[in-house]
């Protein structure tokens, strides 16, 4: 049997929602080039990026706690929420261009609008609620943000979180309207389906076993078909590794010194899904609490209304759980085969600095059923057991790194490495991950194709206008944006309604 061999400009491992938006992007600037994608998988979005697996998606830090700081002075650092908020407004803008040119349809099969909340319970939460209210209210990005602390108003906002609350403790919520709900497994597959209609080269069932240089400067991937064992050789110039948890030992295979002194620490998280569909009705938001204290960023509490193929679903968690896979389809051995010579004592350093969070994901598993629900019913209050399903979503690899705080420091983020030539980027980490995708697309293109960005500049303007500009400080290009992605996305007031009477027809 012949080897199948093939040379690309551009190789994708992993068909999840990073690569599929690097190849969209990529196609429109220079829609000659031989693009060739991999997946280890049978079909796309099956890991990171599906709807399952990325619980409580359309991160615009309009709600979400952990990214608004509270400084030892008792003022709010609003400076994380203003960046994440710009980066998704630049995903928006390129899902409507491609939704306006056609090269997308059916916008509500990926993205509805739903309001998004903060939720606090106990006085001194109530009083950060309401400084970070102050903080956030006079900035454009979050125009439209409400506070109440008034019971009846939260009645109002939350009816199945306030429904039977007891509690004699200080409330109090944030509410904003212009929220959205992103199914990234739905978006990706209509990217990945665009992108076969190019004439892009997806390969599914192969799994890229090895990454090594050329003589001549270009990248030899060594891959295995996974139906008939046969492995194939397949060489390119710039190469993408977007493989979720997987990217790290595929970094690691490249030999690039900008991989070396970097390791994964793997964390799964579990929700509860409701199966009650006359609870699924009575909430319609994003609910974010407050983690609880000890507690790591990626464990921030939350009630999410997900639409998941087309239909309403309710779901609360995350809970951490550990297990030392770095993908769900991935292998026991994966993070010991991930420590390497250079990364050895980087890794060390994070073990003796992460016993808090060793102690914390171990007290998660050992968790009961009945223990979950105690933690949901400081949401509902009234919840049942009977109703809630427990679900094993994504794994997620944080990434641990030497930075100026010190030896074996874990990230909280996404993480892009690239080879000072420009021929290799690697995508680590996790939240916000999905819903920054474009920007840290672009952040990509950037640092690996300078020498095209002057011609292709206005492409990307095209495509994404606030590109190069601060939309803090360009309040008419924001709201321009922000009319023409709620029209093209179909997220007004009147098209809910619309989909809403569609759904119940």
């Amino acid at each position: 049997m012949s080897k199948r061999e093939t040379k690309s400009d551009v190789i994708l491992i992993g068909a999840g929602i990073m690569s599929a938006t690097l190849g969209t992007l990529l196609k429109e600037l220079v829609p000659n080039w031989k693009i060739t994608a991999f997946e280890k998988l049978e079909k796309t979005a099956e890991e990171s990026s599906n709807e399952w697996n990325n619980a409580g998606t359309g991160h615009a830090a309009l709600c979400e706690l952990n990214y608004t700081v509270e400084k030892p002075d008792g003022s709010v650092d609003i400076s994380k929420a203003i960046k994440i908020n710009e980066q998704f407004q630049s995903s928006m803008q390129f899902w409507s261009y491609l939704v306006k040119n056609k090269l997308i349809q059916n916008p509500q099969d990926f993205i509805m609008p739903l309001p998004h909340l903060s939720f606090v319970q106990g006085e001194q939460n109530v009083e950060f609620l309401k400084r970070r209210f102050e903080a956030l209210t006079d900035i454009p990005l979050f125009q439209g943000m409400e506070f109440s602390d008034d019971p009846e108003k939260l009645k109002d906002w939350l009816p199945l979180v306030m429904e039977e609350r007891n509690s004699i403790e200080p409330i109090a919520a944030t509410k904003i309207d212009t929220g959205t709900d992103v199914n990234f497994g739905a978006l990706t597959r209509m990217l990945v389906t665009h992108l076969e209609s190019k004439n892009v080269d997806v390969n599914y069932n192969h799994c890229v076993t090895n990454i090594t240089r050329t003589s001549d400067g270009l990248w030899e991937l060594k891959v295995r078909n996974l139906e008939n064992g046969v492995i194939e050789r397949h060489t390119t110039k710039f190469v993408f590794i977007g493989g979720g948890g997987g990217s790290l030992h595929l970094l690691q295979k490249t030999g690039i010194p900008e991989g070396k002194h970097i390791g994964g620490f793997p964390v799964s998280g579990l929700f509860m899904v409701c199966k009650n569909q006359d609870v699924v009705e009575q909430h319609h938001a994003k609910v974010y609490g407050k983690a609880k204290v000890g507690a790591p960023p990626m464990s921030v509490p939350h009630l999410d209304t997900r639409y998941i193929n087309n239909e309403k679903s309710l779901l609360f968690g995350p809970f951490a759980g550990f297990s030392p896979k770095f993908l769900k389809t991935g292998s026991m051995f994966d993070l010991l085969t991930s420590i390497k010579p250079d990364n050895v004592l980087t890794m060390l350093a994070a073990g003796a600095k992460e016993m808090s969070l060793t102690k914390y994901l171990i007290q998660q598993v050992m968790l009961s059923k009945e223990q979950r629900m105690e933690e949901l019913r400081e949401f509902i209050p009234n919840a049942k057991a009977e109703d809630w399903d427990l679900v094993v979503a994504g794994q997620r690899v944080q990434v641990i790194k030497d930075t100026e705080a010190g030896k074996g420091t874990l990230q909280f983020g996404t993480e892009v490495i690239t080879a000072a030539d420009g021929s290799v980027a690697a995508l680590l980490g996790a939240s916000p991950g999905a819903s920054t995708a474009v920007h840290v697309m672009l952040e990509v293109i950037n640092k690996c194709f300078p020498e095209q960005m002057k011609e292709w500049e206005p492409k990307i303007k095209e495509m994404i206008p606030s590109y190069g500009i601060s939309l803090m400080e360009d309040q008419d290009l924001l709201e321009e944006i922000k009319s023409f992605t709620t029209e093209t996305l179909g997220l007004a007031e009147e098209e809910k309604e619309k989909t809403h009477l569609l759904q119940e027809a």
